[in-house]
């Protein structure tokens, strides 16, 4: 398996986040990647076109790590039957060009996954974060999908999920949906440099 650069980005500000204890398991279910886990959601300036040039620094920072991740990891909460307004905020300014580079997260594979404490999960927030990837450019991961219900009885002491559990094994597959979607846009850029 081709290892990644994973940007690891919780859409949840809370210290004991269920999302950001999510990442964790991911990153140790997947160790032969490399993660960079983005604690800057909750220092970002709200999005102001006033503001864009040039951008803060806390946005050309979040720009760099996700314009230098091979591919990128989301696992947020439902708020409202949403997403949250701070990981709103960080798509609105990463939906915009930097200088001479487009949008970071154009064509950049992404992977939504997100858990919860009720008996839903987080689909109506990964539906709207879908739509708003989409209308992003990014790659999105379709299948398979990850909503953690329940979260805060599924996790151990230590933030694991259960050893072979479906929950493991789906987190599993969507790390390997990831890769092989970020394999996939790598191939296709090296085919279409080398047609030029």
């Amino acid at each position: 398996m081709t290892p990644l650069n994973v940007l690891a980005i919780s859409g949840s500000l809370r210290r004991d986040s269920l999302n950001t204890t999510l990442l964790r398991e991911a990153e140790r279910l997947g160790p032969h990647h490399r993660f960079d886990h983005y604690d800057g959601l909750g220092r970002l300036p709200h999005f102001n076109e006033d503001e864009e040039h040039p951008a803060p620094s806390a946005v050309s920072d979040l720009r760099r790590r996700v314009q230098e991740a091979d591919a990128v990891l989301i696992a947020s909460p439902e708020y409202n039957a949403s997403v949250p307004g701070a990981l709103k905020n960080a798509l609105d300014w990463l939906s915009r060009p930097a200088g001479d580079d487009g949008p970071a997260l154009a064509l950049k594979p992404v992977a939504v996954v997100g858990a919860s404490p009720g008996p839903f999960g987080t689909v109506r927030a990964q539906l709207a974060l879908r739509q708003v990837l989409h209308k992003m450019n990014a790659r999105v991961v379709q299948q398979p999908e990850f909503l953690l219900f329940q979260a805060h009885q599924q996790f151990d002491d230590d933030g694991r999920l259960p050893e072979d559990s479906p929950a493991q094994q789906l987190l599993r597959a969507v790390l390997d949906a990831l890769t092989q979607l970020a394999a996939s846009e790598r191939q296709q850029a090296l085919t279409g440099a080398s047609v030029h």
